[in-house]
């Protein structure tokens, strides 16, 4: 692999210019189609240098960020993979789409939606993808090219990503679409794999735990130690890919664009609806095109609004009625007036026996989390706080809460029990310790974004605005979990979930539905 500084200055020689298109937003047959690669990661939040991290070593995506533009306030619609990845495919909530849990627990969208690689493929693209899809029915995601289907959580051989993406791109002249889906930073956290990453962090050179957690013990340190090994490898997995295209002369006037899936699995984190669970890097790099200089954009922007980026980079409309917005006029620095002032994102808990449906808004400031089972302990707590599998050593002990202050151990027991509604100032609350919804003097601004949260339900047909939705599927996963308990369904061949029939009739069933 060349150096850093021989593969920054080997990818500063890569501006072709992209022609514009047509009024009617058509491509003609002599211009040029610029080439797509989405590069996504797992399990992290904004744990990188270009987003302030010293303990972390990144060099290959902060340059991507130095060169291009980083997003600070990037959201994912569900802190769960399957359904986040829904949404990068579809352009559309979980909830808008069907896949409201993990595909394999064999949730599932209600009907084939038109994805990106089917878009793409109408101008002629060649479509791969390397690294799992984990979205159901993969029929609808139909790439031409798709190795390593594996999730690799054991994050072997993560060279032959680049190996594979060389094979894909010299295959054809034509311009090519390619996601590269990497493990890391998914658990188990291995400090160590196949001498990834060159220089391993120790549990010593960790002073403190992620900030959302609010514990810092010498335990979680350690386990922290890895969660950054994973993400140094990760940096180091995408260095060969990009060095690789680069060799073979295929970045050419490619537009790159990296993020993660969700947050990192910690207490607090993945499955839930914090920002340690939903706040995500997102960043765009495009020589000729996004002006170099490590521009910061502070607008809410979400993984709704990666199909219509790469849609109007191509200038193609998508044929759907999306929610979400292109990003390159942001990432281009073009004044947006109009952008949206709000963030939500979906929330159902992955499984049968996780089940803990909640949903979420965020404003330039205050936070909303609304959790439909509140009385109810949230069972996931017991999963991070008991290490019921045990590879989620990450989570916060029951030991470790009660040696906290008073005021954390109300953090984690909210968590636990959660009220109907949570408030958070994230201006001086950014990792939502101090809950104010149950402050009268918040009370106004309590009303006010409730209101934008059931407005947004009811306009995005969301399945759970309605009662008598929620107690149906109330009543199918608790009938799931009696006759399949433990999971035992997803051994069952002829096991499926009936919610996208009477959830896609309430969805689909208006005439300006997507």
């Amino acid at each position: 692999m060349l150096g850093h500084h021989h593969y920054i200055a080997g990818l500063l020689t890569l501006f072709i210019t992209f022609q514009s298109c047509d009024k009617a937003h058509k491509i003609k047959e002599t211009e040029t189609l610029p080439n797509i690669l989405l590069i996504v990661s797992e399990d992290h939040g904004q744990d990188l240098g270009c987003y302030g991290n010293s303990v972390v070593r990144t060099p290959n995506i902060d340059f991507l960020a130095s060169s291009g533009v980083t997003f600070e306030n990037a959201y994912t619609t569900y802190s769960v993979c399957s359904p986040s990845r829904s949404s990068i495919f579809t352009g559309l909530y979980p909830h808008q789409n069907g896949q409201m849990g993990l595909a394999t627990h064999k949730f599932r969208m209600y009907k084939p939606f038109k994805t990106i690689p089917v878009y793409l493929k109408s101008l002629g693209y060649r479509t791969g993808c390397l690294g799992k899809i984990h979205v159901n029915p993969e029929s609808a995601i139909p790439f031409d090219f798709h190795e390593l289907t594996s999730s690799n959580f054991e994050k072997k051989d993560l060279s032959s990503y680049a190996a594979k993406a060389v094979e894909f791109t010299k295959s054809e002249d034509s311009p090519y679409f390619l996601m590269v889906n990497y493990p890391d930073a998914h658990f188990p956290l291995l400090r160590q794999v196949e001498g990834m990453p060159k220089n391993p962090i120790e549990g010593g050179d960790v002073t403190e735990t992620l900030p959302f957690l609010g514990v810092n013990t010498e335990r979680l340190r350690d386990v922290t130690a890895d969660y950054y090994n994973s993400i140094d490898r990760l940096d180091e997995a995408v260095g060969i890919l990009l060095d690789s295209l680069h060799s073979v002369k295929k970045l050419k006037n490619t537009l790159i664009v990296f993020l993660s899936d969700h947050g990192a699995q910690f207490s607090r984190g993945k499955t839930t609806n914090y920002e340690g669970a939903l706040k995500i890097p997102l960043i765009f790099y495009w020589p000729g095109h996004i002006k170099k200089g490590g521009k910061v954009k502070r607008n809410l922007v979400s993984t709704i609004d990666i199909l219509p980026t790469i849609l109007d980079a191509v200038q193609l409309k998508p044929d759907e009625n999306l929610p979400g917005r292109s990003l390159l006029g942001l990432a281009q620095g073009r004044k947006e007036d109009d952008w949206r002032k709000y963030l939500f994102a979906d929330g159902l808990g992955s499984t049968a026996m996780f089940f803990y449906p909640r949903r979420s808004v965020r404003g330039e400031r205050y936070k909303l989390i609304y959790n439909l089972h509140a009385g109810r302990e949230d069972p996931y707590y017991s999963v991070y706080t008991d290490h019921i599998y045990p590879e989620v050593i990450s989570g916060t002990t029951s030991a470790e809460i009660m040696a906290l202050e008073t005021e954390m151990q109300e953090v984690y027991m909210r968590w636990k029990n959660p009220p109907d509604f949570e408030l958070y100032d994230l201006l001086n609350d950014p990792w939502e310790f101090h809950e104010l919804a149950s402050n009268p003097r918040y009370k106004e601004e309590l009303e006010r974004m409730k209101t934008v949260l059931f407005s947004w339900q009811k306009d995005s047909r969301d399945p759970l605005f309605e009662l008598q939705n929620l107690k149906m599927l109330e009543e199918e996963v608790d009938s799931v979990n009696k006759f399949f308990p433990n999971h035992s369904y997803q051994k069952d061949s002829d096991f499926q979930w009936r919610y996208p029939e009477y959830f896609g009739e309430y969805v689909l069933g208006r005439s300006d539905s997507f």
